[in-house]
């Protein structure tokens, strides 16, 4: 087991990791945003696809701009917000699974898409775990988490 951190390395690594989520929660925020308001013809020739196509883009770009803002929501206390990080992180780790069903099944997408895999795959796990290995090391109560 890991010995637990002095409480100043323990505030610098929380907030090396706040900074992290809070810069990284920008591309949700942004793809999200940009895809309910402009459609997802944003991301590529899909608005020939017609209004239904258009309305699930709409509506999955709003749930995308919801996950970026509620990891936003976990910064200024992200040490005490295991259980919501765990969550939201479950939420993209299960969307990139499904991207990743579609790179098999329909074929590699863009460029853009295949750094929303990375993002959904790895990142968004990589960045839990850290979270958790602070909960750890600071020796934080597992039921405050």
């Amino acid at each position: 087991m890991a010995m637990a951190c002095s409480t100043a390395t323990c505030t610098a690594q929380i907030r090396t990791l706040q900074i992290a989520v809070a810069t990284l929660a920008l591309i949700p925020i942004g793809a999200g945003l940009a895809g309910a308001l402009f459609g997802i013809g944003v991301f590529g020739p899909a608005a020939s696809l017609g209004s239904d196509v258009d309305s699930a883009g709409r509506y999955l770009s709003g749930l995308l701009l919801a996950i970026g803002l509620a990891f936003w929501a976990t910064v200024p206390r992200i040490e005490a917000q295991g259980v919501r990080f765990r969550l939201l992180t479950l939420l993209v780790f299960t969307g990139g699974l499904a991207r990743l069903a579609g790179l098999v099944l329909v074929g590699v997408p863009s460029l853009a898409m295949l750094g929303g895999l990375v993002m959904e795959l790895l990142v968004a796990p990589a960045l839990a775990l850290w979270r958790e290995r602070l909960d750890r090391l600071c020796n934080r109560p597992l039921a405050v988490r």
